[in-house]
């Protein structure tokens, strides 16, 4: 009974780890999303395509914003006070977490195909 106990807690530590690996840090969202367009989804605002220029200017279809990272966090501005969202990267799809909470998803595009 021990060892299945032993067993079972370091099954919980070891998924409670991999959760937390899972959230990307400053320089991979960096990396992924620097220079490139991102089109998806906000649960609360709807469907969205912003490219997000290296100089951390946001361009989408009739606005502009800015953005910047934050520690682990991607941070927006469009003429008011940042939000910012802790990301998970999967390839090219990208997940946006508030507040512990999978707020919206989307698919990384190379470059600015919009030419916003």
């Amino acid at each position: 009974m021990k060892h299945i106990l032993t067993t079972a807690a370091a099954l919980v530590l070891s998924s409670a780890a991999a959760f937390g690996a899972d959230i990307a840090t400053g320089d991979q969202i960096r990396a992924a999303i620097s220079g490139n367009t991102v089109q998806g989804s906000m649960v609360d605002a709807g469907a969205y395509t912003e490219f997000y220029a290296a100089d951390g200017t946001i361009r989408g279809k009739d606005y502009t914003g800015t953005w910047t990272i934050e520690g682990d966090a991607m941070c927006f501005a469009y003429g008011e006070a940042p939000a910012c969202w802790a990301v998970r990267l999967s390839g090219d799809q990208v997940t946006w977490v508030k507040d512990g909470k999978d707020d919206g998803t989307g698919t990384i595009l190379a470059g600015n195909p919009n030419n916003f």
